[in-house]
């Protein structure tokens, strides 16, 4: 099994794609869509049966990260604002992306309307030789995500204090 994509509920389409492309480095694979519903064409029947009868309708866009894995950002036409983490609720609750430049991101997150949630963190501060290290933040509309510096394996791989 491999991952291919996860799909992020946003309030703006335009802010999003800005963010995701200008403070996270993605890029756009296919821009903004307008999707409507209906029941004529495969897409619209597959929309019906996901997000059920009277949906309105909604934007998309799909890009991806430099390493192939497809992020699909989905406006809907009904919505709330800004999304609120229940962390009661079972559920996906934050993606994660590596990169070698935290303060670039986090720079660069905060800059295009993201915010940071917590001070950058050592996994194992107390062993030089262990260097991975995590923070999380948010998007402009609350999606939290997380930053490594290491791949899972190389971050999981000894023992996890």
């Amino acid at each position: 099994m491999k991952m291919n994509h996860v799909g992020i509920m946003v309030g703006n389409m335009d802010k999003a794609v800005e963010f995701y492309t200008n403070a996270l480095g993605l890029k756009v694979v296919m821009g903004n869509t307008k999707v409507e519903e209906e029941r004529e064409t495969a897409i619209g029947r597959m929309c019906v049966a996901v997000f059920g009868e009277g949906f309105k309708g909604f934007n998309i866009a799909h890009l991806v990260t430099t390493d192939g894995i497809g992020v699909e950002l989905f406006e809907m036409k009904e919505r709330q604002e800004r999304h609120e983490v229940d962390f009661s609720r079972i559920g996906i609750f934050h993606f994660c992306l590596q990169t070698d430049d935290f303060h670039g991101v986090i720079a660069r997150t905060e800059k295009f309307g993201g915010k940071v949630r917590m001070d950058i963190m050592r996994y194992h501060p107390e062993d030089d030789n262990k260097q991975a290290k995590m923070v999380y933040l948010e998007d402009p509309f609350g999606n939290l995500f997380e930053l490594y510096s290491h791949t899972y394996e190389e971050t999981y791989s000894s023992e996890y204090e």
